[in-house]
């Protein structure tokens, strides 16, 4: 009987099948200069006929080096965390790195600090925390030093290397984009005050009324969802003084549409509305809706050039780096009436 049928394939069940010795398959592994390339061919063969795969961090104790990035991001559904974590793995998967990914329910200090230690005892090249919100802040402290470390929209404050969107431009682009269009100001439905992304676009939104000279009216606080966008939204459709809004995201944007349309309020010819992040969906809301797009790729790009300047020169020559979003135009925005 095969035991191979009742277990992963192994070194040993690869050199066996190619007819060579375990070393030899270890140093095609390696791309070891070394090897007559008929044997090479045969290795490669055996390798894909039994579907065996490297164990990673046996590799990185012989080599020294690791072809693993740990990851740690919050559990989440959201749009953005969501992509930024999707587009991440990608980019290092096009750099011939895989990505192991600790998954936390909430960012906070214990959490965080326990997937590092996971990715630790994993032996990765470096570790990038997806870290939007402020609870994030001791447990980034608290990584040891010498690790290479990048956070992905973390707090713009910390000295650390970090990558983020331009939540704030992008914010300011959106509220412009409704005044150029004739409205005397723009409401805003922001997300959570503990996310980094909700206060960058609460910046952007109010310097962009200032800089018009427009009055700022208060922010209507809210989460990330639909639900809570419906729910502001109902409030301002009974305020006949509002004719543009700028939700902190497109879901937030969804629930304002469909509070304003059950109140008769029609978008755009009587409210104009702008949304954040340019969802799959949102091309095909009723009307179409003008958002901003991040450039979630470009972000994952800089962020694993900061960590990979890190693995071999164990620093980096800009360690903040900041990706500019873009405005998409829709149907969802008009001069007031």
């Amino acid at each position: 009987m095969d035991n191979r049928a009742s277990r992963d394939p192994a070194m040993t069940d690869v050199a066996k099948l190619a007819g060579v010795s375990h070393q030899t398959v270890s140093r095609v592994l390696n791309d070891h200069p070394n090897v007559r390339e008929q044997t090479r061919l045969r290795v490669r063969a055996a390798i894909q006929e039994l579907g065996y795969r490297p164990n990673r961090a046996a590799r990185a104790l012989v080599t020294g080096k690791s072809q693993l990035i740990g990851v740690v991001a919050q559990n989440s559904t959201l749009y953005g965390p969501a992509s930024l974590l999707a587009a991440f793995e990608e980019a290092a998967a096009g750099a011939g790195f895989s990505v192991s990914v600790g998954r936390v329910k909430v960012l906070d200090r214990a959490s965080i600090a326990a997937a590092v230690e996971r990715h630790r005892d994993q032996r990765v090249a470096g570790i990038v925390v997806i870290a939007p919100t402020a609870s994030a802040n001791d447990a980034l402290a608290d990584v040891p030093a010498g690790v290479p470390l990048v956070t992905i929209d973390g707090d713009p404050g910390r000295p650390t290397p970090l990558v983020t969107v331009d939540q704030a431009a992008g914010a300011f682009a959106a509220t412009k984009h409704l005044l150029d269009a004739g409205h005397r100001t723009v409401w805003h439905v922001s997300g959570p005050a503990d996310w980094f992304d909700a206060a960058g676009r609460v910046e952007g939104w109010q310097r962009a009324l200032e800089a018009a000279g427009a009055e700022v009216p208060p922010v209507v606080a809210a989460d990330w969802s639909a639900a809570a966008g419906y729910r502001a939204g109902q409030m301002l459709a009974r305020m006949p003084e509002v004719t543009a809004v700028f939700a902190s995201n497109d879901h937030l944007a969804l629930g304002v549409l469909r509070a304003m349309s059950e109140r008769g309020r029609s978008v755009p010819r009587e409210v104009s509305v702008v949304g954040f992040d340019d969802v799959p969906e949102a091309a095909y809301f009723i009307p179409p809706l003008t958002t901003v797009r991040p450039d979630f790729d470009a972000v994952a790009r800089e962020a694993l050039g900061l960590l990979l300047a890190q693995v071999s020169d164990g620093e980096s020559a800009e360690p903040r780096r900041t990706v500019a979003p873009a405005l998409v135009s829709r149907e969802s925005v008009a001069p007031p009436a």
